[in-house]
Formats: C-alpha cells, sequence, structure tokens
C-alpha cells in the first residue's frame, strides 16, 4: 500500500511506502491529507487510519544534484525528436542510438547517446553518422538540470486510489483527442 507525498504546496513529488508516511507523521514532518478509510496502522498504544496523501508542513529544500543519466531523461534532453531527421517520436517509438557504436569503442555516455527514429536507426545501423552519411541535429552532451517536462509525470492512472485523483492528473486529459 502506498501514500502519495505532496510539496507544501499540494504538488505530488513521490509515492512512498506507507511506513515511510507514518514515520514522517511521527516525525512532525507532514501533516495527513487523505486516508484510507478501510486500513488501520495499530501499534500497542495507539491505532491511527493508514495515510492516503500526505503534505509536507514546510518548504522542500532542493539539493543541487548532477540529472540522473535515464532514457527518460535522455528522451527530454533530445525534445522527444530524432537527432538525425527531426520528426517527434513518441516514447514507445523512441530508440536509444550510439552515435559511435559500441563495437567501434562508443561508451554510453550522455555524449554518445541520443533518440532516433526506428528508420533513422536502422538506416545509420552500426557506423558513425559520418559513415552513414547522416548529420546529428545536435551534439550530445549532459544536461545542466533536468527539463521542465519531469513535473508532468506524475498522471492518475487505473487502479490507484481514488484519494489521489483530485492531486493528479488523469492520463486521459493528456491522450483524448481534443475537439476543434
Amino acid at each position: 500500500m502506498e501514500t502519495l507525498v505532496l510539496s507544501q504546496s499540494f504538488e505530488p513529488v513521490a509515492r512512498v511506502p506507507w511506513q515511510r508516511a507514518v514515520m514522517l507523521i511521527v516525525q512532525g514532518k507532514v501533516e495527513v491529507v487523505e486516508e484510507y478509510e478501510d486500513r488501520v496502522v495499530r501499534s500497542v498504544t495507539v491505532e491511527i487510519r493508514m495515510p492516503s496523501v500526505i503534505r509536507f508542513i514546510r518548504g522542500l529544500r532542493r539539493r543541487p544534484k548532477g540529472v540522473k543519466f535515464s532514457r527518460e531523461n535522455v528522451y527530454l534532453r533530445d525534445h522527444c525528436r530524432c537527432q538525425y531527421c527531426g520528426i517527434k517520436v513518441t516514447r514507445p517509438e523512441a530508440t536509444y542510438d550510439h552515435v559511435l557504436p559500441r563495437a567501434q569503442g562508443g561508451k554510453t555516455s550522455w555524449e554518445n547517446i541520443v533518440i532516433a527514429c526506428v528508420p533513422c536507426n536502422q538506416k545509420k545501423g552500426n557506423r558513425t553518422p559520418e559513415q552513414a552519411r547522416m548529420a546529428l541535429r545536435t551534439a550530445p552532451m549532459k544536461p545542466k538540470k533536468v527539463p521542465e517536462a519531469m513535473h508532468l509525470t506524475f498522471l492518475f492512472e487505473k487502479g490507484m486510489p481514488m484519494s489521489w485523483a483530485k492531486f493528479l492528473r488523469d492520463v486521459a486529459y493528456w491522450h483524448v483527442e481534443l475537439q476543434e
């Protein structure tokens, strides 16, 4: 069972196990916003309803840290576009291409990985862009900060507790065709 964690300004920041949520409550760092109606946590002396949604009482201090090297962050760094032809690529259709192929000594790093559509990745094959006569739109580099799009990753999905719905956006909101 998980608990949704909100910032002081009611923005979703994490999902944590209920045990961690109870610890944050006991430490006085958070307040309970919503509880599970049918779940109770008992100790020898205390009985409380299991928290469904909690909120930090004070603002969170953001520690400056490096951007994590992940597929999601590479996808966001490249603005969801194939770095060879420039078309917009959805996450399921995106492939990750080694600019200098591993077979030729290329490493898996910020500076050697780009987003590519399937046709461009297949066309390039196990060659460098120069060998394949393809040009990179931008040189891959490590970003200094996580792109803003990361804030849209907390979406309400089927199977989540209904008490989370008013704090998370509905997946359908982003995927439904708009009327003209």
